[in-house]
C-alpha cells in the first residue's frame, strides 16, 4: 500500500474517533436535556432549554463529522505526478523561506485538521480555504506568497503525490 493511501486511511480514522467523540457527546447532552431531574421548577430555571440547545448543537456537530467522513471515503486515493496541477486529493511537500517543510492534503472537508502520520505532522486543508484557494492549479517548483499584509510568508512547492 501506498504511502498516500496510508495517509488516507489514517485521516478515516482520525474522522471516525471524532464522528464516535460527538456522537458520544450528542447522546449525552440528549439524555441530560430529557432527564426528568432538568424539568424547570419556574419560568427562571432554564437548565431544560440549556441541555436541549447543546443537544442540538452536538447533534449538529455529529452529523458534520458523519458528512466529512463520508466525503473523504468517497475521495479515495487521487494519485498525482509531478506535472499535474494541484487539486483536491493532492498530498503536497511545502518548503517555506526558513527552509521549514509543511505537508498538507488538499481535501474537500476536514480543514483545520492536524494529525501525526508516520512521525510527520499533515495539515488539511479545503479548496475554499485561502492557502487551498492559493494552490490550487499550482504545480510543482511554484513559489508563492501568503499570509497577512503585515506577515507574509514564502513558500516553495517541492511535491505533489
Amino acid at each position: 500500500m501506498s504511502y498516500k493511501n496510508k495517509l488516507i486511511e489514517h485521516l478515516i480514522c482520525e474522522l471516525e474517533a471524532n464522528y464516535q467523540t460527538a456522537l458520544t457527546a450528542a447522546k449525552r447532552a440528549h439524555s441530560t436535556a430529557t432527564d426528568k431531574a432538568n424539568i424547570a421548577e419556574n419560568k427562571y430555571d432554564t437548565l431544560a432549554l440549556e441541555a436541549a440547545y447543546l443537544a442540538e448543537g452536538q447533534a449538529k456537530r455529529a452529523s458534520e463529522c458523519r458528512a466529512d467522513l463520508d466525503a473523504i471515503k468517497k475521495l479515495g486515493p487521487v494519485d498525482f505526478s509531478q506535472s499535474d496541477a494541484i487539486a483536491v486529493g493532492a498530498l503536497l511537500s511545502l518548503i517555506d523561506q526558513e527552509k521549514k517543510p509543511l505537508l498538507l492534503f488538499l481535501a474537500p472537508v476536514s480543514g483545520g485538521l492536524k494529525f501525526i502520520f508516520e512521525e510527520q505532522t499533515i495539515v488539511v486543508i479545503t479548496q475554499s480555504s485561502p492557502l487551498g484557494k492559493k494552490l490550487l492549479g499550482k504545480f510543482v517548483d511554484d513559489e508563492f506568497e501568503f499570509g497577512s499584509a503585515q506577515y507574509k510568508k514564502h513558500y516553495l512547492i517541492m511535491n505533489v503525490v
